[in-house]
């Protein structure tokens, strides 16, 4: 029987103030037979019963993103459309939703209301509460208010929250955009009271590195409509305007960055009548990404008291949102609460890595029982420290852990209960810092829209959770930053200023992210939208570029924080040893080859064409520069080895060479890296990528410092800014810029989902998708599902026992190619559930000892020592041993690897020996 789930209008479910005047429909088939491909569907939309457009029946498999082709939709009217499908089995069904347009145009409210401010101080640090007082003259059909501010606001109808989201109106480019949102209301006859409380937000408040006020502006003000339609078909319109009062609410002071103060005992100002305020209506946008909205609560998991004598609690997980506080209170009682991420070495509270943030929420109590939280500020923490509490009071703290509130799409597990906590890290750390915009840290004074930490996670962000319009809207404010002087921010919004030098991997992400949002969604029009920015920064660098056709001018941020940075010629411990414009030539020929394949997809032909030839060219200048005739790279640093294999940047005939090189640097670090953010997330990548999947699952694996499962080991609940963040004495890296809530470093859940897992786009949306699942040592399990915009896709493998299986869901309208391990046979598959099992010799256990294991533990054993006796005595009998007998075989192969052959007889001899 076939069914459709899971109707969206521009991936929304019944979207509330849909300002898209050409939205798209998608849904998803499920049937209980294999192989169902949609044949044909038919959409529908009508208002108040009657029909507004047919599409008729339209032959074609395309279930996502199906264009509205009707008349111009009408401002603030609610629709429902239906669709019916029709499969390759005779097979129909149909299914209903339904959306509500929004004002579809800023400008709608010119003549409806006009901006607010307060009569009040603009330096003061309260909050002002802006409200009018109206009369409901009749039964209500619906009510909507539609609002919007310069800085944030909380709406309120009659004392209650509008509704249950935060941080509005969100932040976007003010100078060019600024959204509005649109809520379902609910009056009662009589006397209502309409209130918008206002704070400084990002657009008043203090921002940046060196917190500095009034980046868009020096006063907060209100914009708000409300449309009440009455059961007899009146509508009435209650606005913004000089008839509004103003006065003070609890919030006395409010900074994104230092929390918020809340006075219960302070009098409310004196109401008086609002200050008109000249603003434009022309930015005005409706809400285009979901709300910032509470995901969950999290209790107190242990209280205690520091050495210093500081009353702590700990919420057990580092955590992006506030503390709710249940408290009976004494009138006039202060209650002060910090936020740390974390406990220093000595097991204090720890603050010095939150820069110029305070990260402190203050109440004075009114008695009584209140239940209390912040409305205009969050924290990044996993500690509480209170003061002021009385001895034996009765108060229950609770963490409420705030994002925007996206679907999360993907889930991965597997038989290594570490790996299973780093993608619970990956997962934690995307949603903390996914609060609006794509955050680079969520405690610290900084949260910004960093573009490189974009470039870096994006595909394994597309993962884990519904990141379109999300991901859209901050895109838009990126083109909208774009200009003659400004080749691309390096944070979006952007607060640092004109930036007219491009920094290669941060700039990228303009390219990247377009494409990686299409491979993932199949969703064109995101190129569309997308390809004048695209075009912008490529033709940028190419301005930058000499007579040899490179890029070797301006600043870069280079291998941001690899380890390697004491080669560095600057001397920049930031950066890692990889040369900066190596790095920068190899993003140049990547966006070029995203945007070469982008206008392939939109059919400009020319633009294809010219594009893919400037890479060519970029590529043959690159070789000329930094490779030699003999195959070396001018650097061979980890980074500058696995972009020049994974990009393609090097003959073919030299790639052994160059892998065989970076197999070599990794070991002689004893199976670590030391790549920063330009090489971490694609390290992993290039060695599954070139046959050395086991090498990519023993760094996976590693526990020693630098590594994720060191993070773990140490107690990580998110992913650190820094591989050595914390020092395995517990002491925390000098470094100021040392956040423990940062996604970068996660980019490896996408070699988890891609090679361990094996799920691979091949068709755009996952239309068409691979399933490739890669064995390594020490993993025997492990599995993945991935709500995709044609329904769930899910492997799970097993190596156990002498037999392998192999499970696999493969969703309506959609085909798989899978492999299954140790097969070279690629089986294509349609829609259904599989299941494969047979026989194996391979064993995933790790072996005691391997290549990692230090010599002087080999050298000690019995078998080793008859084996390199009766083959090779003189190495026993060298003095050097002494000095390496400490280091693991694979950094002492370094130096020369004539007897890796030799050890790997010696280590199976070794392991045989321990099993018998």
């Amino acid at each position: 029987m076939l069914k459709l789930y899971d109707l969206t209008i521009e991936y929304k479910h019944n979207p509330l103030g849909l300002d898209e005047v050409q939205p798209r429909f998608s849904w998803k088939l499920d049937s209980d037979k294999q192989d169902t491909v949609q044949t044909s569907y038919r959409l529908q939309v009508m208002q108040s019963g009657a029909v507004v457009w047919d599409s008729g029946a339209v032959e074609s498999e395309q279930s996502i993103l199906n264009e509205y082709l009707g008349p111009n939709l009408t401002p603030r009217t609610g629709y429902t459309w239906t669709v019916t499908v029709w499969d390759n089995h005779g097979e129909s069904a149909d299914a209903e939703s339904c959306f509500e347009t929004g004002l579809l145009d800023g400008g709608a409210f010119e003549g409806k209301a006009k901006w607010i401010t307060s009569a009040f101080d603009k330096d003061s640090t309260v909050s002002p509460v802006l409200y009018k007082e109206f009369t409901v003259s009749g039964p209500v059909e619906k009510a909507r208010l539609y609002a919007t501010a310069l800085g944030m606001y909380e709406a309120e109808i009659n004392g209650e929250p509008a509704d249950d989201t935060y941080f509005h109106p969100g932040w976007t480019n003010y100078r060019k955009r600024l959204q509005y949102q649109t809520y379902a209301v609910t009056l009662h006859s009589g006397k209502n009271r309409v209130a918008l409380t206002l704070a400084n937000g990002w657009y008043k408040g203090m921002l940046g590195f060196m917190p500095e006020p009034n980046h868009y502006g020096d006063t907060t003000a209100a914009l708000a409509a409300l449309c009440i339609t009455y059961a007899d078909g009146r509508e009435e319109w209650i606005g913004t305007d000089e008839s509004w009062l103003c006065t003070t609410g609890a919030v006395q002071f409010s900074e994104i960055y230092d929390g918020e103060t809340q006075d219960f005992t302070a009098a409310p100002a004196a109401p008086q009548p609002v200050k008109l305020f000249e603003y434009s209506f022309d930015t005005l946008v409706g809400q285009e990404n979901e709300p910032v909205r509470c995901l969950q609560k999290l209790p107190v998991v242990k209280e205690f008291t520091t050495p210093k004598g500081e009353k702590v609690y700990d919420f057990g997980q580092n955590l992006t949102g506030w503390v709710e506080v249940e408290i009976y209170g004494e009138p006039g009682q202060k209650l002060t609460l910090r936020h740390a991420e974390s406990l220093d070495e000595n097991g204090n509270f720890y603050t010095e890595n939150l820069s110029w943030a305070k990260a402190t929420d203050t109440y004075i109590l009114s008695g009584g029982r209140q239940i209390l939280h912040p409305h205009f500020t969050w924290h990044g923490f996993r500690y509480l420290c209170v003061e002021g509490l009385q001895y034996g009071q009765n108060v229950q703290f609770t963490a409420c852990h705030l994002s925007t509130d996206l679907q999360q799409t993907g889930s991965f597990s597997c038989s290594d209960k570490r790996v299973n906590r780093l993608q619970q890290n990956i997962q934690w750390s995307q949603r903390d810092n996914f609060v609006d915009i794509p955050t680079d840290c969520p405690q610290r004074s900084e949260r910004l829209g960093w573009t490189g930490d974009v470039t870096a996670f994006c595909p394994t962000a597309a993962f884990n959770e519904n990141i379109m319009p999300f991901m859209t809207k901050w895109l838009r404010d990126l083109a909208s930053e774009l200009g003659p002087d400004v080749s691309m921010p390096q944070v979006v919004p952007n607060i640092l200023g004109n930036q007219q030098d491009g920094a290669a991997f941060w700039g990228d992400v303009v390219t990247v992210l377009p494409w990686t949002l299409y491979r993932a969604y199949g969703d064109k029009r995101i190129l569309q939208h997308s390809y004048d920015s695209m075009k912008h920064w490529v033709e940028f660098v190419e301005s930058q570029c000499g007579e040899n056709g490179l890029w070797q001018t301006g600043f870069q941020y280079g291998d941001w924080l690899g380890l390697d940075a004491e080669a560095n010629a600057l001397g920049d411990e930031r950066k890692g040893a990889t040369d900066d414009y190596f790095t920068a030539n190899v993003c140049f020929a990547w966006s070029l080859q995203i945007l070469a394949d982008t206008a392939a997809v939109l059919q400009y032909t020319e633009d294809a064409h010219r594009w893919s030839r400037r890479r060519e060219e970029l590529v043959r200048a690159f070789r000329a520069e930094y490779v030699t005739p003999t195959g070396r790279l001018v650097s061979e640093t980890q980074t500058a080895l696995i972009l020049a294999l994974h990009f393609d940047m090097v003959p073919d005939e030299y790639r052994p060479r160059l892998l065989a090189a970076l197999e070599k640097n990794i070991g002689a670090h004893k199976t670590h890296l030391l790549t920063g953010f330009i090489g971490t997330p694609f390290a992993c990548l290039t060695l599954s990528e070139n046959g050395k999947h086991d090498l990519a699952g023993k760094l996976l694996l590693q526990e020693d410092n630098p590594g994720w499962l060191y993070e773990v080991k140490m107690g990580a609940t998110t992913i650190w800014e820094r591989w050595n963040s914390i020092q395995p004495d517990g002491s925390f890296n000098p470094a100021n810029m040392n956040s423990l809530n940062h996604y970068s470093y996660g980019s490896i859940g996408n070699w988890l989902y891609t090679k361990l897992c094996g799920l691979e786009i091949l068709e755009p949306g996952y239309k068409r998708f691979a399933l490739r699942p890669q064995f390594i040592k020490g993993i025997t399990h492990a599995e993945l599902e991935y709500e995709s915009v044609y329904g769930k896709i899910a492997i799970a493998w097993r190596c156990e026992g002498g037999k392998i299986t192999v499970d696999v869901t493969v969703p309506a309208n959609t085909t798989a190619a899978l492999t299954l391990p140790e097969s070279d046979e690629t089986l294509t598959l349609g829609s259904g559930s599989y299941h494969y099992e047979y026989a194996t010799e391979t064993s995933l256990e790790i072996d005691h000892y391997t290549m990692e294991t230090p010599l002087h533990v080999i050298m000690e054993h019995p078998v080793a020592r008859a084996i390199f006796a009766q083959y090779a005595p003189e190495f026993l009998e060298n003095p050097m041993l002494e000095y390496v007998k400490n280091e693991p075989v694979t950094a002492l192969l370094a130096y020369g690897d004539s007897i890796k052959p030799l050890f790997e007889q010696v280590l199976a001899a070794m392991n045989q020996a321990d099993k018998e």
